[in-house]
Parts: C-alpha cells; structure tokens; sequence
C-alpha cells in the first residue's frame, strides 16, 4: 500500500509503558512517519481506569500540542473530536479523504488522538 494513501495506527499503550517511554515512542513514531511520508496517524494511547483521563492520554496530547507549534505535525483531533460535526474534523476529511474510512469516526473515542502531516 502506498503509504500516502492510508492512516496508520500505532498503540502506545500496549505494555503499561511509562509515560517518559510513551513520549519517547511517540517522537520515534512521528519521525518514522513524517519522513515515510505518512498522511496522518492514528495514536491509541488510552484513557486511563480513572474514568477522567489518564496521565498517558494527557502527557501525549500536551506533547502533540509543542510538535504542532514546532511544525513537526499539521494538527491532531484528538479521539472525542473526531467527529463530522467538529470543524477540524471536516478540514482534515477534505484534506485527508481515507481518514473518513476510519472506524473511531464519530466513536468519541477518548483513548485515541488523529495525528495529520503537511
């Protein structure tokens, strides 16, 4: 498959990771992906037992907000977003047509964040 033409999903939960490891994996994966020319990503990292977020999902999309100011991604929706009636959600369907055949859309799924390259 043609790399620009898919999403990609990568588990970041998978083994109860630290979430100094979680951060580490993730820089590693968005590298990987941006220099493999990837479209965008999806990111499952959880939502934690807590039933309010855990500090995965939270330390992961506070490092997703820096890459975004630094350039390194376009923008991320995170999982409860990514929905058709969100304006970010239609930007990114526009700009990125195979996202629309993801199974989380309009899930409100909190334990995964949409990653989006330039």
């Amino acid at each position: 498959m043609n790399p620009r033409l898919g999403i990609k999903t990568v588990n970041l939960e998978a083994d109860f990771p630290s979430v100094d490891h979680a951060r580490r994996q993730m820089a590693q994966t968005l590298r990987a992906a941006k220099s493999g020319r990837l479209r965008a990503l999806k990111i499952i990292h959880g939502y934690g037992s807590s039933g309010v977020g855990g500090k995965l999902c939270h330390a992961l999309r506070r490092s997703l907000a820096l890459r975004k100011k630094e350039g390194v991604i376009r923008d991320y929706i995170p999982g409860e977003r990514f929905s058709i009636f969100q304006p970010a959600t239609l930007d990114a369907l526009q700009q990125y047509p195979e996202l629309s055949g993801d199974c989380d859309l309009e899930r409100s799924n909190e334990g995964i964040t949409i990653v989006l390259f330039p």
